[in-house]
């Protein structure tokens, strides 16, 4: 923007104040040197930017009150880090508490990965035998007991206990979760507790 001075009459233009053309071509000059200082304020390059243009903007409309014959790239660069640690007291000031804000929180957690999940174990589940599908649904699913499922079945306790170990392994194994063996042990623990 170039300076004005207003003659004080309503009908006479505005006289522009000369602005040297070297100026206009330092500045350009001056944008890679402003782009590589504003990267150690702003790791995010749109960030970085953002801070170059603002800089440019302030410079030119203060140009009038830059010195000739002194740095002008000294001078951006104040601009530069000026305006950086006023927008960063004006942030820090407006938002307290930006790290616990629940508004920057999802409502709900991403539910792709278990659905993903659970139609891999619902495959899984249909690839057991009939036996062991039918008790491993019974008790974990439906949270029946082990004397209410071997009625339902027809069959010994110590039977739906053995199907529902080899299900459960069985399940482990098509889903590649753990090794067969670490639940091989885990599972004769759990017959030696009391249903």
């Amino acid at each position: 923007m170039i300076p004005t001075i207003s003659t004080g009459a309503a009908t006479s233009a505005p006289i522009r104040l000369p602005r040297e053309k070297d100026t206009d071509r330092q500045i350009v000059a001056m944008i890679a040197p402003l782009r590589a200082f504003a990267r150690t304020f702003c790791p995010n390059p749109n960030d970085a930017d953002d801070l170059v243009q603002e800089t440019l903007l302030k410079g030119i409309a203060n140009i009038h009150q830059f010195t000739p014959g002194t740095s002008l790239k000294s001078w951006l660069f104040t601009i530069m880090r000026n305006t950086f640690y006023t927008k960063a007291r004006i942030y820090a000031r407006e938002s307290p508490g930006v790290a616990d804000c629940a508004s920057s929180k999802p409502v709900m957690s991403p539910t792709q990965e278990w659905t993903m999940r659970g139609h891999e174990i619902t495959q899984a589940i249909r690839k057991l035998p009939y036996e062991q599908r039918e008790v491993l649904i019974l008790i974990s699913m439906l949270g029946i007991t082990y004397i209410d499922a071997a009625q339902i079945c027809g069959c010994a306790i110590g039977t739906i206990k053995s199907r529902l170990n080899r299900a459960r392994l069985h399940l482990i194994e098509l889903s590649g979760e753990a090794s067969a063996q670490a639940m091989v042990n885990a599972g004769d623990r759990e017959q030696l507790l009391p249903a």
